[in-house]
């Protein structure tokens, strides 16, 4: 891949070539609907980019804004990739942020004080249940009997 200064190229192709998105198929997906904008407007696939250009590529809650430094139609390696474009300091700052408080934020999974029992909770459970059913538990259910044998 050899970046050069000049010329323009579909915005597809160069989101795909500076390796935004693995293929242009979905790089055409993203920009229909309305994650990826030029210069502030929303554009489509086919829209022609060149150097200077501001793009913001937004992927889930984080947008990136870079600007456009070279064109290429091919894609290469990362490190050649990433000589396309240069992210400016503010989006930087941003993606570097979220990503703190991703870290700093607790584990969903440990929050949860529901969910499906585990095998040794379902075990318990049953245990208890087959111990009230044999009337060795609850002093209530044999002092509230119903028979007439008492």
């Amino acid at each position: 891949m050899t970046p050069h200064e000049s010329g323009k190229i579909r915005l597809d192709k160069w989101l795909w070539a500076a390796r935004f998105y693995k293929t242009r198929s979905l790089s055409c997906e993203e920009i229909d609907k309305g994650r990826v904008r030029l210069n502030g407007q929303p554009v489509k696939p086919s829209r022609e980019v060149k150097p200077g250009d501001t793009l913001e590529i937004r992927s889930g809650p984080l947008v990136r804004t870079v600007v456009v430094r070279a064109i290429s139609g091919v894609r290469g390696p990362a490190p050649v990739a990433a000589l396309l474009y240069e992210e400016t300091a503010e989006s930087v700052a941003l993606r570097l942020a979220a990503a703190e408080q991703r870290r700093l934020a607790p584990e969903p999974a440990q929050s949860l004080s529901q969910g499906r029992p585990t095998k040794r909770d379902r075990r318990d459970m049953q245990g208890l249940r087959d111990r009230d059913q044999a009337g060795h538990g609850d002093p209530w259910n044999q002092r509230w009997s119903a028979s007439l044998d008492d």
